[in-house]
């Protein structure tokens, strides 16, 4: 592992202490930081992906809607 610095204000050191003393097991600061990162990171990527998804369903939403209909109407028979 790398060993890079940061600076934070005593507030979110003070939050970053309790968060190390509550963790389940005992956590050290630098693996808090490195979990809310990929946690940050994954994040982001989900956005990125229901970001793309709504705008497939946007641009095809007419189309879509034609075929739940007839799904529909299908499945409700005579």
């Amino acid at each position: 592992m790398r060993t890079i610095a940061i600076t934070v204000d005593e507030e979110t050191l003070a939050l970053l202490d309790r968060l190390a003393r509550a963790s389940g097991r005992r956590r050290s600061r630098s693996a808090l930081v490195r979990a809310a990162v990929r946690e940050l990171a994954e994040r982001r990527h989900r956005e990125e992906i229901e970001a793309r998804e709504r705008g497939i369903l946007r641009k095809h939403k007419k189309r879509l809607a034609r075929q739940a209909s007839a799904l529909i109407a299908a499945q409700a028979g005579p």
